[in-house]
């Protein structure tokens, strides 16, 4: 069996908490170490880790973290009933809503950004 779970950089710990409970529901289960925090809603598990704006991710790296808007191959989908509800939550909350298409026929979506430029997508539709 293999389990799955999302780490997600933030450069403050108290508002990345905030941040994804406002947002999504997330709910802080334990903070096993300094700068960790684990975080659920549902089935879904979140860990936050708080690393400092600047510091490289790896020695074998010239890159260094930096939390303003940034691409990553790899980013969250939110899978809602309700878009609108939903991104209206999250901007509250802090994140940015970059595009939204709505499309009945095929499932609609909101591509944003969390307040330390970690993009995300909200769904909501047609799933195959």
């Amino acid at each position: 069996m293999i389990s799955i779970e999302i780490c997600i950089d933030v450069p403050d710990l108290a508002r990345g908490i905030r941040f994804y409970a406002d947002a999504f529901g997330f709910s802080k289960v334990s903070e096993p170490y300094p700068g960790v925090a684990m975080l659920e809603a549902g089935p879904a598990k979140i860990t936050l880790l708080e690393k400092s704006e600047q510091s490289k991710p790896s020695a074998n790296t010239r890159d260094v973290r930096h939390y303003d808007r940034h691409w990553t191959p790899v980013h969250l989908d939110f899978h809602v009933d309700d878009l609108q509800a939903a991104l209206d939550k999250a901007v509250r909350a802090g994140a940015i809503k970059e595009q939204f298409f709505e499309n009945p026929q095929h499932g609609s979506a909101a591509f944003c950004a969390d307040p330390f430029g970690n993009g995300f997508c909200l769904l909501v539709g047609k799933a195959k």
